[in-house]
């Protein structure tokens, strides 16, 4: 595998595209897993999709764990690359894939152990919706070493310059999981008819099809994978380092979703349709924040391999291009979301009610598209650096914020728009304060340099 050295060196705008157009379609790819999920469950019903979305919430949690050694291995080898330091890239990599695969049989044994009263918290009311989550769970639960080996193998050659792999491989998972979904969930030919349990089966064989991708491949990229050897005790220098460097996010995400389970308990409040609402809601959201997602990722490229050349001037200026970038971007998903709501919503649910819901919710998140790619691409800057504190700090904060704004908001006229508000709300101040703070931080580091 060859290294990308034009990212230390030429065109800022180049390197950045370079980089993040690759990585933005392995988000939406990665992203394209749920929607396929969500239009094919949702032709079984309002039911079906809510039993999905709130099992979902517990596939969206273990994000928070696959976070730490995904962080650590992306920032770990872009700043160890830009310093010409490959014997301490390999070490980022073992230590990472270590860490990932023993939080995933951990993660997967504690899903199933307590599946019951997890997906009972939700107080759903319906013992379809609820058995149904519930196999749900226990089935990608049995996966979860692809689900969470996958996206660090992402980062690692993403940290490295090389953003093209991880698209290609995670685009034959995604193919694989768009052949079998249908065969599995209606019983097409040969295939018995699964409903919900047949999109979380070919989920997992998915994810599956792409680790084995992922370590052919590896097998392959000596240059990087070559005298790994995940048997070997770790040391406890490098999984400090990884934790020091993916804590702070893990623990946001982490704490995110948990925020996000307890509004899905307050909108429980109104039926089974508004939690349908919100999950297929979130999922069309995703199309701005994942786009962001992909700057994210490539701003910390970007910057950490620059950071570990001592190239500061390049630091400065792409984070200032990238910004340039995802305001364009944030700007016309606000206009999607705003005017396109039915379209997008009749893609997965048919009832009228709950489409009725699903606008509103769109036109209300729309506000805050711009504010929150701009909070995604300047928390991949500060990671490149290497400080992930300030963007958990900013992220922790408003994020509580959106629980007791949302019983308030809501026990008034608003209603159930009154959580959308909630979270709306809090998603431009993140925006502004996190901008805020790194623009001030800039400022002093160049200061300093300046001295």
């Amino acid at each position: 595998m060859k290294q990308r050295t034009s990212i230390t060196q030429g065109s800022i705008l180049k390197a950045l595209f370079r980089l993040a157009i690759p990585i933005m379609g392995t988000s939406f790819v990665q992203m394209a897993y749920n929607l396929v999920d969500m239009i094919w469950v949702g032709k079984l019903g309002t039911e079906a999709v809510a039993a999905v979305g709130t099992a979902g919430f517990f596939t969206w949690l273990a994000g928070a764990f696959i976070l730490v050694p995904k962080i650590g291995a992306e920032v770990g080898v872009a700043q160890s690359t830009g310093q010409g330091d490959m014997n301490e890239v390999k070490k980022y990599i073992k230590h990472s894939i270590q860490m990932v695969i023993c939080l995933a049989f951990v993660y997967g044994l504690i899903m199933i152990v307590f599946r019951k009263g997890l997906i009972g918290f939700f107080n759903l009311g319906d013992e379809e919706i609820v058995q149904g989550a519930i196999s749900y769970l226990v089935i990608v639960s049995i996966g979860f070493v692809f689900y969470f080996i996958n996206p660090v193998f992402t980062a690692i050659f993403n940290g490295y310059g090389d953003s093209k792999t991880p698209f290609i491989i995670n685009s034959i998972g995604l193919i694989t999981n768009l052949i079998l979904d249908p065969l599995l969930i209606f019983g097409i030919g040969p295939f018995p008819r699964l409903g919900v349990e047949g999109a979380a089966i070919a989920t997992v064989i998915a994810q599956a099809v792409a680790t084995f991708v992922f370590i052919i491949k590896a097998r392959k990229s000596l240059d990087i994978f070559s005298d790994i050897h995940l048997f070997q005790k770790p040391d406890t220098e490098h999984i400090s380092k990884i934790t020091k460097l993916g804590l702070p996010t893990a623990i946001q995400s982490g704490l995110f979703s948990i925020i996000a389970m307890v509004i899905a308990r307050i909108i429980a409040d109104w039926g089974p349709t508004p939690i349908a609402v919100q999950k297929v809601g979130s999922q069309i959201e995703a199309v701005s924040w994942m786009t962001a997602g992909g700057f994210q990722s490539a701003m910390s490229t970007f910057i950490g391999q620059n950071y570990g050349a001592g190239k500061w001037e390049r630091v400065n200026k792409g984070y200032y291009i990238g910004m340039a970038i995802v305001s364009v971007i944030g700007v016309l998903a606000t206009a999607l979301l705003f005017f396109g709501g039915r379209d997008l919503f009749a893609i997965f649910i048919q009832e009228e009610e709950a489409i009725q819901y699903g606008i509103q919710y769109l036109k209300i998140l729309s506000l805050a598209q711009f504010f929150m790619c701009l909070e995604i691409t300047t928390a991949g800057a500060f990671n490149g650096l290497g400080k992930t504190v300030p963007p958990s700090i900013v992220g922790v904060g408003f994020n509580l914020l959106r629980i007791p704004a949302a019983i308030i908001l809501s026990s008034t006229s608003l209603g159930l728009n009154g959580i959308w508000w909630a979270i709306s709300i809090s998603s431009v101040f993140k925006g502004i304060v996190l901008v805020a703070w790194y623009v001030i931080l800039l400022k002093r580091q160049g200061k300093r340099l300046m001295v």
